[in-house]
């Protein structure tokens, strides 16, 4: 059974995701996390999805069943358990949430000891112990062996405290007015007092989880609501999270998104003029526009692409030894302050970089301008390997001599291909996906 994805593992909850794959997913991680075992302790957190009790009820039951002890700590930002984890010397962290999914959607988000998501190697030894049906049984425990779990309320102070100082102690918040957009999720309660207590005059809204409410035209996926409101209050800017707060989409005094590749430049050019960024490069996705990798090499930065996806943003980070990179989608990761992408941790930087500048948010965000670039889904009867297509490579060649960039990839969850042309001439861009449009109509 395949089970993980580009984040973990993530599905419906109580189809794919449901309590006996829960529980015999645990059993599997644990016998995995036992090999290097220093504690027999793993840490459990969640986001505000109803769907969560059950799932965490089936990964203690598993957990404890092959001799771990069990910490949960209730519903905390995705870094919050990644920072967590080690902090709290456990063997492991688990993270259950889908993110930016829909509430009826869950997930699950395995870290190591050091609080950094599992590599794929690690994933796919815990999928062939998962379908190794003779280990499971053979590495249950029995008696005093068997783990316990016990729940812990006061750990939220521990992460505020973590990230707050990451923001410079000459600096202060006060005098800004800020609307905050916690999407009903994890970081509902982390999100304002994190901002009140460093000044700021906040306008959370969107803080009320009840189980269903996540992500539901609100966060990070639909930030209209906090330009409308960032406009009506006259606020300095406003901040939207998503469900887990790894990722953060930025509105401007003005009530205008952001774009992701535009506040990854803006930050990067900020740590570099500071002399703080390592390795004098920047890792951004695939995904990312080109004229963002223009803008950096004005200052000879190199701009180091990965996949999609932050787990994969960071294995480049830590090759090629820099400690600042992010996806376009809002996940930003400051290496020297989270193990991952995490919204507030990246809030506070922007905040800073806008205090620092003495400018508003639209001037300081905005530091070039996009390529035109068209990004098409398309859904397909069978995913066939790309390299057998025949007549995809002559049809790409003259798009590339035009100075454009493709990126043709499948969906790694659905039976989709995604379809990415970007280039400095609008219509060329625009009549090139056209061309990828028909084809792969015909082919696929």
């Amino acid at each position: 059974m395949k089970l993980f994805g580009t984040d973990g593992v993530r599905g419906e909850a109580g189809t794919f995701l449901d309590a006996m794959t829960v529980l015999k997913l645990a059993k599997a991680a644990g016998i995995y996390f036992r090999k290097h075992s220093t504690t027999k302790r793993i840490l459990v957190g969640k986001d505000t999805r109803r769907s969560g009790y059950m799932i965490e009820n089936a990964l203690v039951s598993g957990l404890t069943a092959v001799g771990y002890d069990v910490i949960q700590i209730g519903p905390m930002p995705t870094p919050a358990i990644a920072y967590l984890t080690e902090s709290m010397r456990c063997d492991a962290g688990i993270m259950i949430s889908a993110s930016h999914n829909p509430y009826e959607d869950n997930g699950i988000k395995f870290f190591d000891n050091h609080g950094d998501k599992l590599g794929v190697e690690c994933e796919k030894r815990i999928e062939k112990i998962f379908n190794d049906n003779e280990s499971m049984i053979n590495e249950q425990v029995t008696g005093r062996n068997i783990g316990a779990a016990k729940r812990i309320n006061d750990v939220i102070g521990r992460y505020i405290v973590s990230i707050k100082s990451s923001f410079p102690k000459d600096l202060t918040l006060h005098g800004l007015r800020i609307v905050l957009d916690c999407a009903n999720g994890a970081a509902y309660k982390v999100g304002p007092t994190i901002l009140e207590e460093l000044g700021a005059d906040v306008i959370t809204i969107n803080h009320k989880p009840d189980g269903f409410n996540i992500n539901e035209n609100c966060g990070a996926m639909h930030p209209e609501e906090v330009g409308k409101l960032v406009r009506e209050y006259r606020a300095d800017i406003g901040l939207a999270l998503d469900g887990d707060a790894d990722r953060l989409v930025v509105i401007d005094e003005k009530g205008d998104v952001v774009d992701g590749d535009k506040l990854i430049g803006a930050l990067c050019k900020y740590l570099n003029d500071a002399k703080l960024l390592q390795g004098k490069g920047c890792v951004a996705t695939v995904m990312s526009n080109q004229a963002l990798e223009d803008y950096l090499s004005k200052d000879n930065i190199k701009l180091h692409r990965s996949n999609v996806g932050d787990k994969y943003v960071l294995e480049v980070m830590k090759e090629q030894g820099i400690n600042f990179g992010g996806e376009q989608s809002g996940h930003v990761i400051f290496s020297d302050v989270a193990k991952t992408g995490d919204g507030l941790a990246s809030a506070l930087q922007v905040l800073a970089l806008v205090l620092r500048s003495g400018k508003k948010a639209s001037e300081v965000l905005n530091p070039f301008e996009l390529y035109p670039q068209i990004l098409h889904n398309m859904k397909v009867g069978e995913k066939i390997p790309l390299d057998q297509i025949e007549g995809l490579e002559e049809l790409v060649k003259p798009l590339r001599e035009k100075g454009m960039r493709d990126l043709i990839r499948y969906s790694g969850t659905e039976n989709k291909i995604r379809l990415l042309l970007e280039g400095k001439n609008k219509k060329d861009v625009e009549d090139g996906m056209e061309t990828l449009k028909a084809f792969f109509k015909k082919a696929l």
